[in-house]
């Protein structure tokens, strides 16, 4: 490259510059498709361990790349790497180059890291960077659609047999009329239920099929001139065939696959911004950030959360203020009330008796990023440098968030800057949501409560503190965890019984009479600390008693060694085919 940094083309430097971050990302989107076509190969073959290693390895893919593409322009523009005219020149031949491209906004979302990268503590930077969206979010419009149309028939069978015939597979159905008679007959029960007549409506499903884990995922829409239905239909594959097991015409479930608490779909996008629209359409509640997020494009994702944010604060005047709920010993929380998100500040010093470092904080953090979240563990954006609006601080809260964590905090004239902190979805804590639910609710979360530490451990996850406090409760009454500070294995645990004194001093000791290390855990302890209501507890004994056991963790944890994928299904269990109808 010095051709370009001597003599008269040196004024070609900036356009160097910016076709190598073009390159560069252009390797980055092949080897990210390449990934996620794998999936299909993989569902096909069974291999759930290879599923889930591609998740991981698409994850990492993004900062790899980044960190290669950043230390080759650092080499290539040298001792002009700091000059910012060079900066701005380069970001406008970026521009130029991409403004056609079917992945624009991933593009400049891929620059941005990259200006980032290269300038270490630097917050958003408006004239160097694609803080703002350059134009509309969508990159164009395609030549043809991105979804198969299907009139519904009055043989609905045939209607589905031509759905399903769109789908290639390299392998047999389990049993497809049996299936053809099932999504009938709840595809019926969905029109009755809402009194429309079926004829009146086209089905439109997505040409690209959702993955993950163990499920594939037909995602589309029921669609008339004046309403529009989701229908999804999951497809799992056992030894004897691929099958269909429930048909998906419920917001709640639905909503429930997508959601935020849960690991990104392998899926092959074209145009992102299209498959974000047609999601939208029956999806009305998810932001755009979310969905984004939901089909693997999650650093763009965190991209539309920050221009969101901005456009929120333009509008809004309300304060930021703590977040409810008890205050934790590791983290500072605090939110806008008027925005669905906290904000989460590493303290610089742990109350005891929390022993973790800071640097094992940020830890389980990143692992909770690339790990399956099963819908019970809540996603998260890490920001670097986030500058806010002091005067939106009041002076207590001001006080506090100095007083918890003040070598993260630089005040500027009215901008205070985080260094570090992480942005999550706003949720009612578990243990306030009780304070005030009906019977008939508080008996639901509390099923729930149970059923996400199960779930958490069907894809070893230990959650080390269980309290209500740590879990919260979602819009649609799901419970999630979202305190990471002692999240581990479970396959790293020893789960013990305690042995029984051998006399009386033993029996009345006050302190442990037996050896504890640092991996073990009692169940049977259980009942003393996570639920002080008695009434809660003998409802949570009744639904999950089996937590108070060590035969239920240590089966778990038999299962985890032999490598087995722990079936957990997105959806309500009664929508399953084999639930309904057999």
């Amino acid at each position: 490259m010095k051709y370009y940094t001597e003599g008269i083309f040196e004024k070609l430097l900036p356009y160097e510059a910016s076709h190598l971050i073009l390159g560069a990302y252009f390797n980055y989107y092949h080897n990210f498709k390449g990934i996620t076509k794998r999936a299909h190969i993989r569902f096909e073959n069974r291999d759930w361990l290879g599923i889930q290693s591609d998740v991981r390895a698409r994850n990492a893919l993004y900062r790899q790349a980044v960190g290669e593409t950043t230390e080759q322009v650092l080499d290539l523009l040298g001792d002009r790497k700091g000059d910012p005219g060079v900066w701005k020149l380069t970001k406008e031949y970026f521009t130029y180059e991409v403004k056609n491209f079917n992945t624009r906004n991933i593009a400049e979302t891929f620059y941005n890291s990259v200006y980032r990268h290269s300038h270490q503590g630097l917050s958003a930077d408006v004239e160097n960077m694609f803080v703002h969206a350059t134009a509309t979010y969508r990159e164009f419009k395609s030549t043809e659609p991105i979804y198969f149309s299907f009139d519904v028939d009055e043989d609905l069978k045939f209607t589905f047999k031509s759905i399903l015939r769109r789908y290639k597979f390299d392998v047999q159905w389990e049993d497809l009329n049996r299936d053809l008679e099932y999504l009938h007959q709840s595809f019926q029960e969905c029109v009755n239920i809402r009194k429309i007549a079926a004829t009146t409506f086209r089905i439109e499903t997505i040409k690209s099929i959702f993955y993950r884990n163990k499920g594939a995922y037909i995602v589309g829409r029921l669609k008339s001139e004046a309403i529009i239905i989701p229908f999804v239909i999951p497809l799992l594959h056992r030894e004897s065939g691929i099958f269909v097991d429930a048909l998906l015409t419920d917001d709640r479930d639905v909503s429930s696959i997508f959601s935020y608490n849960r690991s990104y779909f392998l899926v092959d996008v074209d145009i992102a911004s299209e498959m974000v629209d047609f999601l939208r359409s029956f999806l009305p509640l998810k932001s755009l950030g979310e969905l984004y997020n939901s089909i693997g494009f999650e650093k763009h994702g965190k991209t539309v959360f920050y221009r969101d944010f901005l456009r929120h604060l333009a509008r809004s005047n309300d304060k930021y203020v703590e977040a409810p709920g008890i205050k934790g010993m590791v983290m500072h929380v605090f939110t806008l009330p008027s925005f669905n998100v906290v904000f989460k500040i590493i303290k610089d010093q742990f109350a005891p008796p929390k022993q973790v470092t800071q640097e094992e904080v940020k830890s389980k953090y990143e692992l909770v990023n690339v790990h399956d979240r099963v819908g019970r563990m809540t996603d998260t954006h890490m920001f670097q440098n986030l500058v806010f609006d002091r005067r939106r601080f009041s002076p207590e809260l001001l006080e506090k968030i100095l007083r918890d964590a003040p070598s993260k905090i630089k005040i500027t004239g009215d901008d205070l800057e985080i260094e570090h902190l992480y942005v999550e979805k706003k949720m009612t804590p578990l243990n306030i949501y009780l304070q005030t639910a009906s019977p008939e609710d508080a008996e639901d979360v509390i099923n729930e409560y149970g059923q996400a530490i199960k779930e958490l451990a069907a894809v070893n996850i230990f959650p080390g503190d269980m309290l209500l406090k740590n879990f919260g409760v979602t819009r649609l009454k799901r419970v999630v965890f979202y305190d990471y500070d002692e999240i581990g294995f479970l396959t790293d645990y020893i789960f013990r019984v305690i042995p029984e004194p051998r006399d009386e001093i033993e029996e009345m000791s006050a302190t442990p009479y037996y050896h504890v290390g640092p991996q073990d855990i009692f169940p049977e302890e259980f009942p003393r600390f996570l639920i002080g209501s008695p009434t809660l507890r003998e409802i949570f004994f009744r639904l999950h008693g089996d937590l108070f056991s060590v035969g239920f963790w240590r089966e778990m944890q038999e299962r985890l060694r032999r490598n087995e994928i722990v079936e957990v299904y997105p959806y309500r269990t009664n929508q399953r085919f084999i639930v309904k109808y057999q």
